[in-house]
């Protein structure tokens, strides 16, 4: 990858690239300084005419930047920003389009989404799982050869909704050899015979922390295994492939990292990294060859089976916060409880369906409250910020019980989802200063699919699921993030979403802060990226249009046109 400087002095030697996204020009000398008297001032590259959208309230739009190096060195208007033109410098005029800071997504799975240890992908808007039998025949004779077939796809209430055991169905399209499919959620996994035999599991197996062993009405196994039960049995599925890490370190570089500037995206947080399998090395990797485009924050999985003494040893053990790297292994990822449309979600009140058969019929635990507490005061302390998967009113009421038990008030630690949140807890949020992180890009979030939770938890609870306007009234910090593979990680659709699903629809302005600075706050680098401001680090992208006056209905049209990452171009359309 070259420097800017290098890249732009090369466009300038080719006529053929005197236009950068359609509007690159040389400046005529009348706007030249002297070099001989300020060369040090000089930009490599400046941008003009444009509405920008510095997200700095000090300084909330101007129309043109300077880039010298890695830095914002000028944020200002056209016309002074000629002061740092020179002969090589390279000048994009903008034609009035937002430049803006590079999103950040805080709530990302860029390994497992995009790793080729997923051999197959089943069609989730198929209603009738028998469908799926030649789809998953055909796979197995597609991958011969590999120990355990593991495909993703498909919907809980797809496979809930068959007359038939979903075991026996997966049998009838591989019996030979054990098969593991991750339901779109990642909250269940659907298994044949010969993966419950490897699993060790049986009709007279215990429930494991944090999950459920799915049963028919005599007891039997049925194949469906719930949150951590299906967990367990995924990690001795990739541990038998043996390749998982190069497959999630190809996935990485060759896909994921080139799409995520494509749409933006300059900093993420890996939402779960799978320390015993060593998925922070596939990080350091990608950094130690010069392959990462973005800035990245892995967030240590806590699993729930570990014990606490070996696992809170292990943990940290891996911090890392050296902030001259773009990899920072510095929060830790956990699981409050599960979700909604499979019963597990942590509610303060029963469902009103029993489906999994659970004690109280209110959703389970993967960490209770005393436990969460536990792990933050023990990691807290060495820099660790915690990042709390927390779905259901109960789980999310725990949530902040535990940090307000055990937070010393060092830390930026967060709950995301806050699906159904009780309005009780929504001044907790700032109080506390724990930050709600929401997906909204998915359709499903939308206010018009919110009755179809209601036979689940009636309607009261189903009214106003992911309440991002209540909780940034009640003035607690908002981040919007994606939740990749479960919704695209395209920003825009995030923005549309959360600008246009009243009762809950929040501002244009709320929402891109809210996928910048406040994200760069949850990351620990606010000072350094998540605004334009004069030196800052110059993570920036180029819209194909001015979003402030965008119609909002239109907001999810909006494409990137130049992604710049760290001074250097890393995508332009």
């Amino acid at each position: 990858m070259k420097k800017t400087k290098q890249l732009l002095v090369m466009l300038l030697l080719s006529a053929s690239s005197l236009a950068l996204a359609g509007c690159l020009k040389n400046q005529p000398e009348s706007t030249l300084i002297d070099e001989t008297v300020a060369a040090e001032s000089l930009a490599d590259s400046v941008y003009i005419n444009g509405a920008v959208y510095t997200v700095n309230t000090a300084q909330p739009s101007a129309q043109a930047i300077a880039v010298q190096g890695n830095k914002i060195v000028f944020v200002g208007t056209t016309e002074h920003v000629n002061q740092y033109i020179g002969k090589n410098t390279q000048v994009v005029d903008l034609q009035g389009r937002t430049l803006m800071p590079g999103f950040h997504d805080v709530h990302i799975h860029p390994l497992e989404s995009a790793s080729a240890s997923t051999q197959f992908t089943l069609d989730e808007q198929q209603s009738d799982p028998e469908y799926f039998i030649a789809d998953i025949a055909n796979a197995s004779a597609n991958f011969a050869n590999t120990p355990w077939l593991i495909g993703y796809g498909h919907t809980i209430n797809t496979i809930l909704n068959t007359t038939r055991s979903p075991l026996d169905i997966l049998d009838e399209a591989e019996s030979n050899r054990p098969v593991i499919i991750m339901e779109q959620t990642s909250h269940s996994m659907w298994v044949n015979s010969k993966a419950l035999q490897l699993a060790q599991l049986n009709d007279d197996s215990a429930d494991p922390i944090g999950g459920v062993l799915g049963r028919d009405q005599l007891g039997h196994l049925n194949g469906v295994l719930y949150d951590n039960a299906g967990n367990l049995v995924m990690q001795q599925a990739l541990a038998a492939l043996g390749n998982s890490a190069q497959n999630e370190y190809l996935g990485l570089v060759e896909y994921t990292l080139p799409e995520f500037a494509k749409y933006g995206i300059t900093s993420i947080s890996d939402a779960r990294s799978y320390w015993q399998r060593d998925q922070q090395k596939v990080w350091l990797r990608a950094e130690q060859e010069h392959k990462l485009t973005v800035r990245a924050n892995l967030g240590l999985w806590a699993y729930p089976e570990l014990s606490d003494e070996k696992q809170l040893k292990q943990l940290a053990a891996l911090y890392q916060n050296d902030p001259t790297k773009l990899v920072k292994i510095n929060q830790i990822k956990l699981y409050s409880d599960g979700i909604l449309t499979n019963t597990t979600a942590a509610m303060h009140e029963p469902y009103q369906i029993d489906l999994l058969g659970l004690y109280g019929n209110k959703g389970l635990n993967y960490f209770s409250q005393e436990r969460i507490a536990k792990y933050i005061k023990a990691l807290e302390p060495i820099g660790f910020d915690f990042h709390m998967h927390g779905i259901g009113d109960r789980a999310i009421s725990e949530a902040l019980n535990a940090v307000e038990m055990a937070s010393k008030g060092l830390a930026r630690h967060r709950i995301t989802h806050v699906e159904v949140v009780d309005p009780e807890d929504y001044k907790r949020f700032l109080t506390l200063n724990v930050t709600a992180d929401a997906q909204v890009a998915g359709e499903f979030t939308n206010p018009e699919y919110w009755s179809e939770n209601s036979e689940l938890i009636g309607d009261e609870r189903s009214d106003h699921l992911v309440p991002i306007k209540s909780l940034s009234d009640a003035g607690a910090r908002l981040t919007l993030s994606s939740d990749w593979s479960v919704s695209h990680f395209n920003p825009f659709l995030g923005l549309h979403n959360a600008l246009n699903r009243a009762p809950e629809a929040i501002t244009l302005d709320q929402a891109i802060r809210a996928y910048t600075i406040n994200g760069a706050y949850t990351m620990r680098q606010e000072q350094l990226v998540g605004s334009i401001e004069v030196g800052k680090l110059a993570d920036f992208v180029v819209l194909d249009r001015d979003i402030r006056t965008t119609p909002i209905s239109q907001i999810k049209q909006t494409k990137i046109d130049i992604t710049v990452f760290d001074g250097e171009v890393i995508y332009q359309r």
